[in-house]
């Protein structure tokens, strides 16, 4: 497409000599020319604002004819409307301030629109034009259609938002390993910790029975050496207890304890665990609540005698003998449900939050034998199996121990 001469002023003086005329022709010619091969957009404004010239590019970016745009207001043609749609004042106009005070304006955010309603994202230079005297004359404006960078730049910008989403989630995962290895680590100090001081106390014992045996064997009844003995003997099985127990607990946080179900009649299970010696009581036995005479269910036996067996030893050890133990047993919504109710002395609420941890015991407990560990063992072994574990206790009215432990679906 080819300048409109028409829209160029003509510099030539009727007066002068034909080269000086054939010179300045060669001249506009490469003005066009250098007009019509530049990339960007440049049309040329009066005082009025109308268009004076326009190249190519400038008519092709807003699909106009470059012919029906000279002589018509280029603030209407292009720059009528914000990005928004609303209007755009031509005496906000950054273009037309060009000529009215003579400064450059240089505009990055705006944009322009097309013949067809359509808008693009430019930046724009608007130069004012003066003629020989100085006098201001108009404006030329030079724009370049930035779709291409903005959509590059909004590219950019999402994958740096990305990138910062990965490396503040990683950070908090790194964060996150690294306040669990510090509290492993607090953890298995306070572990060797209590350790070592729940097997002083069953050591300390035993040695000082043995020292009483040795310094007075002579002096001793055969009734007092056999109570020594004795003492010896269930402080062994204290320390063998607690050695059994934390081997129990190091397989399960080192996932190296493998569940082995199989079909378990878990009625005849429960009674026959309750004839047990260690589950006897004179006084009160412990009263086995079921439904039915029969529940087949897919079970570690081995795993739900460890569960059974620490929750009544823990009934039996802090429930008075003349008050009452209750075991109850249910099979619902695909659950086998296993209850410990006991009216012993409770659990001191201050007690809970600590309840399932290791060597934990209740501040109520006075000097009741126990090591602490078997509620973290319950608790781990009903994890294992994607089970559950509650407990609801008042001080001197007794708790109650909760288990929920999914059955396979082959049972």
């Amino acid at each position: 497409m080819a300048l409109n001469q028409q829209s160029l002023p003509h510099l030539s003086n009727p007066d002068a000599h034909a080269p000086a005329d054939q010179e300045l022709e060669n001249l506009r010619r490469q003005h066009q020319l250098i007009l019509n091969a530049v990339g960007e957009g440049v049309y040329g404004l009066d005082l009025e604002g109308h268009v004076t010239f326009v190249n190519p590019a400038a008519a092709v970016m807003i699909d106009w004819p470059m012919e029906e745009l000279i002589g018509k207001s280029m603030h209407a043609v292009l720059h009528h409307s914000h990005a928004d749609g609303s209007s755009y004042p031509r005496e906000e106009c950054p273009i037309y301030a060009a000529f009215q005070d003579g400064s450059i304006r240089r505009v990055t955010e705006e944009v322009f629109w097309r013949k067809d309603g359509t808008s693009f994202p430019v930046e724009y230079i608007s130069t004012p034009m003066h003629d020989e005297t100085g006098d201001l004359i108009g404006a030329v404006v030079t724009f370049r259609d930035i779709t291409q960078r903005r959509w590059a730049e909004q590219i950019l910008q999402r994958a740096n938002e990305e990138l910062e989403q990965k490396v503040q989630r990683r950070t908090a995962k790194l964060r996150h390993a690294n306040h669990q290895l510090r509290e492993l680590s607090e953890m298995r100090s306070r572990f060797v910790s209590m350790v070592c001081h729940e097997f002083r106390n069953p050591l300390n014992n035993i040695a000082l029975s043995v020292s009483s045996l040795n310094r007075y064997d002579t002096q001793l009844t055969p009734e007092e050496k056999s109570r020594y003995l004795l003492d010896i003997n269930a402080n062994v099985e204290r320390m063998t207890q607690m050695i059994d127990d934390i081997l129990i607990i190091g397989q399960v946080e080192a996932n190296a304890l493998v569940l082995n179900p199989e079909p378990l009649d878990v009625v005849a299970f429960c009674r026959d665990l309750l004839a047990e010696p260690e589950h006897q009581r004179p006084r009160k036995p412990i009263q086995f609540l079921c439904r039915s005479t029969k529940q087949i269910v897919h079970s570690d036996e081995r795993i739900l005698r460890s569960i059974l067996s620490n929750l009544l030893s823990n009934a039996i050890r802090y429930t008075p003998p003349d008050q009452s133990i209750h075991l109850k047993l249910a099979k619902r919504h695909s659950q086998l449900i296993i209850q410990v109710k006991d009216h012993g002395i409770g659990i001191p609420a201050a007690d809970r939050r600590l309840l399932f941890e290791p060597f934990h015991r209740g501040r109520n407990v006075s000097n009741i034998p126990g090591t602490g560990l078997g509620l973290s063992i319950i608790k781990q072994f009903v994890e294992l199996q994607g089970g559950t574990i509650e407990v609801k206790s008042k001080i001197n009215h007794g708790t109650t121990f909760t288990v929920r432990l999914p059955i396979p679906s082959q049972a």
